[in-house]
């Protein structure tokens, strides 16, 4: 495994790396007053797709960090299937997103937070594509404050 150092940093494993990316996406999103969810795709140790939810500016509901991420990353290559891609997002894909990660066939799904609510791994089949490797709890405790705080917030305000 190759270890990625900057500056005075300790090394950080490249999972970590790349999740750091991803909530730095999420951070992007909660600026923007959206569900602080980001995601990144990765080929070859570089980024190729970005995506932070959008739901509220678009009225999309579809419109989620994954679905960005991925469909930024099969523009950048010019084709559907993302076979050799990681895909990197802070809460467990839902179960729209773990569909659509099938249908790209994304290599490999890691994720910081588990979303025992929403989250895909809460229903009893494998609905991510059968070669895809999944990683979860990168990160973990980090992802999942951003979005206890961001609803905390949003509760206090209604209250």
């Amino acid at each position: 495994m190759r270890y990625y150092t900057f500056g005075d940093e300790p090394s950080i494993s490249p999972d970590e790396f790349f999740m750091e990316e991803a909530l730095r996406e999420a951070r992007q999103a909660l600026a923007e007053d959206e569900i602080p969810i980001g995601a990144v795709v990765v080929a070859k140790g570089k980024i190729i797709g970005r995506g932070h939810n959008l739901t509220e500016r678009l009225t999309d509901v579809s419109a989620h960090a994954e679905m960005q991420a991925l469909t930024a990353a099969a523009n950048y290559i010019g084709g559907k299937y993302l076979k050799d891609c990681t895909l990197y997002v802070t809460m467990e894909p839902c179960v729209m997103c773990a569909g659509a990660s099938y249908w790209f066939q994304i290599g490999r799904i890691v994720f910081g937070a588990y979303d025992t609510r929403m989250g895909f791994g809460r229903i009893n089949q494998k609905i991510t594509h059968p070669k895809t490797l999944i990683t979860g709890g990168i990160k973990e405790n980090e992802c999942a404050e951003l979005v206890r705080d961001f609803f905390k917030s949003k509760r206090m305000k209604k209250g």
